[in-house]
């Protein structure tokens, strides 16, 4: 089915091609009732589908909008769809085929005999072939020709489907013969000798039809596929009336050929008579002023002028002249040659033009160079693409199903321009892994971003795991990642710009200290330890932060918590509780039992904020190698004044308020437990954030851990005179650290 579909389209589009140039010629009647098409198909004048749009009744066409979409054509007011009509006497309609098939015992399951009247037209004896497919099968197409009847026939067999012929229609399986001319009536008729009962294997159907010869090739399926076929394209003669030309010529007031530059001929086939435009002229003939000139010069194929020669177009023909600086007669080869005067000024043309080429060759010497040294840019940044770990990114948003979008790959230029060519004057702060600039975007947008050092390959990888981590993290007190380039010789990262610094800057500076009372601690505290509750427990996959400090904590201008640093940290798989590393972090903040096992659990990230929750309430850094040796770590030195009762001793003065102490203790307690030597001791981020939550509400929202003496612990860190940590407790904590523990800066950084 689709071989006749496809060759019934070709056809039909073809035949639209008569009209493809009479797109800017009048066609139907100028009357804006007058439908010039019906969805595809042309209506051109004498047809048309209202009696002031067609010549007379036999040309009257209905558009069918209502049952089909798009909408079709059909003759009168009957069931003859039309799907081309060609000004040149000939349209294209769809007519029914004739189906005779049978049960396997041999008894008729279907049959039909379709018929076609034509009252004013005729069927095209040379275009049209009757044709019949089957391998028992017979058919006769009758009808009237004139004033007579008329029948012929033809037969098709076959015993097997070895027997057919690709393309052949000689009696194996397909026949084929002409219909005689002037037939205005046909019926199909198809017949089987034995129902088919010989050649069950192969079909047990026959068809027959008339059709375009050039619409229909039999092939082997064509025994199965016509199943499928309702119809098929027959072209059918349309000529005006039954006389003759000089017969309509007589009688000026029915004379269709309207168009002053028309002429009246006599069809090839049918009777009465056509009319067409003359030679040199296009369009309608049928109407007043349908014949328009053909303008040849416009296509070189319609005119014969030569290169020197000049075309004019004339009405109905053209002409052939020499344009200006030219001489002769305008005809023939050689009618035009060029005057001697302009012969000199092209010799004067010829030399300037080999100085332009000279200057173009200069100039095009000079876009190469300028292109390798494009192209060898383009290289180098694709090089550092590779050498900064582009495809190691690449691969991991991909396996960590992050989103793209998520990060923009900014161009070097692009950074270069924001911070004055990485001028010292925009650096705003250094770590272990690199510097950090502000900048300030084409978009007015104020970014800082962190250029990397020069790194081995083990840190090239935390610089594309921060990228990964980041892109995953959506916390509205998480700094945000806003992208990243790899086209520099160090890997450059783009993120938000955080205007109040971090939070040891505020804890460890006199001035910015003083502005931090304990409200603000206690909520700077609850929003960091809710990020990492966020990161452990809420995160599509679990993060581990592994770098939590003070100096990872940002603040904006409303000292809301923004943390950052994500270069160490990791992405636990769902099926693991731990994971082997290296030991990686700040010392000072580090896990004890993470250095001394190299397993890195979300508790190790507990840990760390444990130390930072005494950094805020003690206002001392995590280590400092200028005090006395007991006092070089804080966490140790805390659990020391703890067990020996002096835990004042250590507490910041600027937020000692009899207010405030209960909640400060609550904290300091908290912190005890953060900073147990056995991680399943500590509680997990979600309970401390609850915890931290419950201080701020004034309520208590405890987290439960399975320890037989909690109670006793509260009370050994809470005395009732509040002024220490007197009492028996059990003790946490390890040596101090020292440079000997891990391979790692002592002041830390990143």
């Amino acid at each position: 089915m689709i071989i006749f579909i496809f060759i019934f389209l070709f056809t039909s589009f073809s035949s639209t091609l008569v009209f493809s140039s009479l797109n800017n010629v009048p066609i139907a009647r100028p009357n804006p009732d007058c439908k010039r098409t019906c969805g595809d198909v042309q209506i051109p004048f004498p047809f048309g589908t209202t009696a002031e749009c067609y010549l007379d009744k036999a040309f009257e066409v209905t558009c069918n909008h209502t049952s089909f979409v798009p909408p079709k054509l059909f003759l009168g007011e009957g069931g003859i769809e039309i799907t081309d009509i060609s000004l040149d006497g000939q349209m294209r309609v769809m007519q029914y085929i004739a189906n005779d098939c049978y049960y396997s015992n041999g008894s008729s399951s279907y049959k039909n005999s379709p018929w076609i009247r034509l009252s004013s037209f005729t069927v095209n004896n040379t275009a049209n072939k009757f044709t019949i497919v089957g391998c028992d099968a017979y058919a006769f197409v009758s009808g009237n020709r004139l004033d007579r009847d008329f029948t012929t026939g033809c037969i098709a067999m076959c015993s097997s489907e070895d027997d057919l012929t690709e393309g052949e229609c000689a009696g194996v399986g397909c026949c084929q013969t002409p219909i005689p001319k002037d037939v205005w009536k046909i019926q199909v008729e198809v017949n089987s000798y034995s129902n088919y009962t010989d050649v069950l294997d192969v079909k047990r159907c026959g068809y027959a039809f008339v059709v375009e010869d050039s619409a229909f090739k039999f092939s082997k399926d064509s025994l199965t596929n016509l199943a499928d076929v309702t119809s098929l394209p027959m072209v059918v003669d349309w000529a005006i009336g039954n006389g003759t030309c000089e017969e309509a010529e007589s009688d000026a007031s029915s004379y269709a050929c309207k168009s002053a530059n028309s002429e009246c001929y006599k069809p090839t086939n049918g009777y009465g008579y056509r009319c067409r435009c003359e030679h040199g002229f296009e369009g309608n003939p049928y109407l007043t002023h349908g014949c328009k000139d053909i303008d040849e010069c416009k296509n070189k194929t319609l005119n014969d002028c030569t290169k020197n020669e000049y075309c004019n177009n004339t009405q109905g023909t053209y002409t052939c002249s020499c344009p200006k600086h030219y001489i002769g007669n305008g005809q023939g080869v050689d009618g035009c040659k060029l005057s001697p005067k302009k012969q000199n000024m092209m010799i004067a043309f010829i030399f300037i033009g080999v100085a332009s080429g000279i200057i173009v060759l200069l100039l095009a010497v000079n876009i190469l160079f300028m292109e390798l040294k494009r192209r060898s840019q383009k290289k180098k940044k694709q090089r550092f693409f590779l050498q900064n770990g582009g495809h190691m990114l690449q691969e991991k948003l991909a396996r960590r199903e992050a989103s793209p979008e998520m990060v923009k790959i900014f161009s070097s230029s692009e950074l270069e321009k924001a911070t004055s060519n990485f001028s010292n004057s925009m650096i705003i702060g250094r770590g272990g892994f690199g510097t950090v600039y502000k900048g300030v975007l084409a978009d007015r947008r104020t970014v800082a971003i962190k250029r990397s050092i020069r790194v081995d390959p083990a840190q090239i990888e935390q610089f594309i795991n921060e990228v990964v981590v980041l892109s995953r993290i959506s916390h509205r007190n998480v700094v945000i990642l806003l992208g990243c380039c790899l086209e520099t010789d160090v890997p450059l990262l783009v993120y938000e710009f955080i205007s109040n610094g971090t939070l040891s800057s505020h804890l460890h500076d006199e001035a910015k200290a003083c502005v931090l009372d304990w409200n603000k601690r206690l909520k700077i505290a609850t929003e960091t330890a809710e990020v990492l509750s966020y990161l452990h427990s809420s995160a599509s996959t679990t993060i581990i932060h592994r770098d939590v400090k003070s100096d990872n904590i940002l603040l904006d201008h409303n000292l809301t918590v923004k943390v950052s640093d994500f270069g160490a940290s990791k992405l636990v798989p769902v099926d693991l509780a731990q994971l082997s590393t290296m030991v990686q972090g700040t010392f000072g903040y580090l896990d004890p039992e993470y250095m001394q096992t190299n397993q890195l659990t979300e508790k190790s990230d507990v840990y760390s904020f444990g130390v930072v929750l005494l950094e805020l309430v003690t206002g001392r850094k995590a280590l400092s190698l200028d005090r006395p040796t007991e006092e070089k770590s804080l966490s140790n030195y805390f659990l020391y004044v703890l067990k020996q009762g002096l835990l004042v001793k250590i507490i910041d003065e600027k937020i000692v308020d009899l207010g405030n102490m209960e909640q400060i203790y609550a904290v300091c307690k908290l912190a005890k437990e953060c900073l147990n030597v056995k991680g399943e001791d500590r509680p997990n981020m979600k309970e401390v954030a609850m915890e931290l939550q419950g201080l701020i509400l004034g309520g208590k929202h405890p987290w439960e851990r399975n320890k037989a003496d909690s109670t006793e612990e509260t009370e050994h860190l809470l005395p009732n005179d509040h002024d220490g940590m007197g009492g028996e407790s059990s003790i946490v904590g390890f040596d101090s650290i020292s440079r000997d523990h891990v391979g790692l800066p002592i002041n830390g950084g990143r």
